[in-house]
């Protein structure tokens, strides 16, 4: 079936999955699952049994899963954070940073995790379609970078991805009417080439954070600073410690 969508906005079980109701089990259940991957257990195993724990949806236990990371990782990637980039060149996971943008302005479900990224929830299954927001985060992604100072900007775009030929195309047409030194390629795995590069890169990748690469926070700052209506639900921190029992004693 043809992808009809004209936003990359909630999913219809959103409302009533992340309502605030659920956060305290999202909670615990984030720190469950960290607790788990921290000692090595597997990541599918550990992940069904948390959520079975927890009584926790599909999009409840898709949330848990992407906020999630062991310890160690936590620390390696939270360490290599950067926001130092002016003069510099920066790489940008395009997919990753474009789709959590686009999301943001929809009123899509946004996640930090604990390792203080920011997520979405949209899945593009090989094809990536064109959305109304999708001009305004190109957008917003040049005015933020503009101000930061950057040198010059190389996206990377996944060639097997349909339609990465018309995004391409959509943002040098935006770099050229704004005078921004952007490039665009084409890449069969821009995974690999992001996780070995000496630049900085921007992106919410797990796979490319647990390389020894400098990343910046680029999706989070934007929505932070400029999509105040963002649904956000920070998961990033330990849940709430529990309240003692009353003793009765003064």
């Amino acid at each position: 079936m043809p992808d009809s969508r004209h936003h990359r906005g909630p999913h219809p079980e959103d409302v009533s999955d992340f309502a605030p109701a659920h956060l305290p089990a999202l909670h615990l259940a984030v720190h469950d699952y960290c607790w788990l991957l921290s000692r090595e257990y597997g990541p599918a195993s550990a992940l069904k049994l948390v959520g079975d724990h927890h009584n926790l949806t599909a999009r409840q236990r898709l949330a848990v899963m992407r906020s999630s990371c062991s310890d160690s990782s936590r620390q390696q990637r939270c360490s290599r954070l950067t926001t130092a980039i002016r003069g510099a060149r920066l790489l940008i996971d395009g997919y990753n940073v474009l789709t959590t943008i686009e999301a943001a302005l929809a009123r899509g479900v946004l996640l930090v995790g604990r390792d203080l990224c920011m997520r979405d929830l949209a899945s593009m299954h090989g094809s990536w379609r064109k959305v109304e927001e999708t001009a305004t985060a190109i957008c917003l992604i040049g005015s933020e970078l503009e101000s930061s100072g950057v040198s010059d900007v190389l996206w990377l775009l996944d060639s097997p991805v349909s339609n990465s030929g018309r995004l391409r195309a959509q943002i040098l047409d935006a770099a050229g009417h704004h005078h921004w030194h952007w490039q665009v390629d084409l890449v069969f795995s821009p995974d690999k080439l992001l996780g070995e590069s000496a630049e900085v890169v921007a992106t919410a990748d797990s796979v490319i954070l647990d390389h020894p690469v400098r990343w910046l926070n680029l999706a989070r700052t934007i929505v932070e600073t400029h999509i105040p209506s963002a649904w956000i639900i920070d998961l990033s921190h330990p849940p709430a410690e529990p309240m003692p029992a009353a003793t009765g004693e003064l």
